[in-house]
């Protein structure tokens, strides 16, 4: 695919020094990795169009089916911009049969998007793929923003090289600070260096936000005590900071189809090549794998995926597993590095302690302070192994966490039932894993 210039600035940022001289994907790491890039901020502009989206524009023009895939956490989950760009497609383009694929999970970052990818993006065929994650990943260093959002980039395009990325940023409050300077925060500027390796075109949404609320013209929130905008004209972007009422949806939508639309004319089609990593150790090979009855004790069963907990997030975790009795295990081995349990937080989680190759961990709940409902999460199990067998075993501890802090904030509610903060339940959907498992 034909490669647009990259602006000077940017190039800049993506700079890497190895042995005096500067080559792409090539250079010493913050870290002091040898092979390992260098982070930097890079200037926050609109849009880049890099490698644009020559193959889902051509198909759209062209009046073909089309899949657009939406990764991402709860701002692309929320009815938001995710339905509102996706109509405003079936309105540009109405000879073409646009569908969605909602891949969205609340409260999750690229380091579960890249386990899941394949079940909930690629098994379904997307043209596009719009990946937002620079608020989850905000808390998380360069180096591992690069290992989740590569090991996206690399999955989809070893599947399918003519499906066509977009990096989508989104707002929060604490990210106009950078945005004011000029600048793209650091999960935004890590993954803009990323996106200028592959040539993937990126929407910056927070920076009309944050353009928006230097004019006077949008509010961020109405936390602390704030009141909402008097001035009609003035845009109420959110209640919390983070998730957009629907106005704020509408900045982002305006803004990602005038950045579609200015790529329209250079669009051509053509594969996509992944060429030499941008991280040695990226996360291309991260998958995730089913329980399997023989890993499981006696005590387990599938939970129905027509009703309860098992309907509700049988989107996601179509097969998934239930035990509350202490002493019940998951035991299997895999020839890796990282292996996680994807599962579910709620009021009645319990506590596991995972053992490894003989060596055990402390108690770790499958609670916290926002579990007043069930929500997706993930339990570390290990990390940073020897790629090598190892041997694994998690069993349900017989104490329960510590729910003090949130029944004693409940509790005055109405409707408050402290029965239901009462178990010692975990419920699985899978294993995550860096290597295979062992049969």
């Amino acid at each position: 695919m034909h490669r647009t210039k990259r602006s000077a600035l940017v190039m800049f940022a993506l700079a890497i020094t190895l042995a005096g001289t500067t080559a792409r994907g090539e250079g010493a790491a913050a870290t002091g990795k040898p092979g390992a890039p260098k982070y930097q901020q890079v200037p926050a502009v609109p849009f880049r169009v890099r490698d644009g989206l020559g193959n889902v524009l051509t198909k759209l023009k062209g009046g073909k089916a089309v899949r657009i895939a939406y990764l991402g956490g709860s701002i692309t989950a929320q009815n938001g911009w995710r339905p509102k760009t996706l109509n405003w497609f079936r309105e540009t383009f109405p000879q073409a049969e646009v569908s969605q694929i909602h891949a969205a999970i609340g409260g999750t970052g690229s380091d579960l998007g890249v386990f899941r990818l394949k079940q909930d993006v690629l098994d379904h065929k997307p043209d596009l793929l719009f990946v937002e994650f620079a608020v989850n990943d905000g808390g998380a260093s360069p180096e591992n923003i690069w290992r989740g959002m590569e090991g996206i980039v690399r999955q989809t395009w070893w599947r399918d090289p003519t499906i066509d990325i977009c990096y989508i940023y989104t707002f929060r409050v604490g990210f106009e600070k950078d945005l004011d300077r000029g600048l793209c925060p650091r999960s935004m500027s890590s993954d803009e260096l990323l996106a200028d390796h592959y040539g993937i075109p990126s929407i910056n949404v927070a920076l009309r936000i944050a353009q928006l609320a230097r004019d006077g013209k949008l509010q961020f929130d109405t936390r602390e005590g704030k009141k909402p905008p008097t001035d009609p004209g003035t845009i109420l972007f959110s209640k919390d900071g983070v998730h957009p009422l629907d106005a704020g949806h509408e900045v982002y939508r305006r803004v990602i189809a005038e950045a579609v639309t200015r790529m329209m004319p250079a669009a051509r089609p053509g594969p996509h090549k992944l060429g030499v990593p941008f991280i040695a150790d990226n996360w291309e090979h991260a998958k995730l794998i089913c329980l399997k009855p023989r890993m499981l004790s006696s005590g387990w069963r599938r939970m129905d995926p027509k009703r309860g907990l098992g309907k509700r997030f049988g989107n996601r975790m179509p097969e998934m597993w239930e035990a509350n009795q202490p002493g019940e295990t998951i035991r299997f081995k895999f020839k890796g590095t990282t292996a996680r349990l994807y599962d579910l937080l709620g009021p009645n989680g319990g506590q596991v302690v995972c053992t490894v190759d003989g060596a055990s961990s402390p108690p770790r709940p499958r609670f916290d302070r926002y579990c007043t409902y069930h929500r997706i999460g993930t339990c570390p199990i290990a990390a940073g192994l020897a790629d090598q067998v190892h041997t694994v075993k998690v069993e349900i501890h017989p104490e329960q966490p510590d729910r003090s802090s949130v029944v004693n904030r409940e509790r005055h509610k109405k409707g408050f039932n402290p029965k239901t903060y009462d178990g010692k339940y975990l419920r699985v959907g899978g294993v995550l894993m860096l290597g295979e498992l062992v049969e």
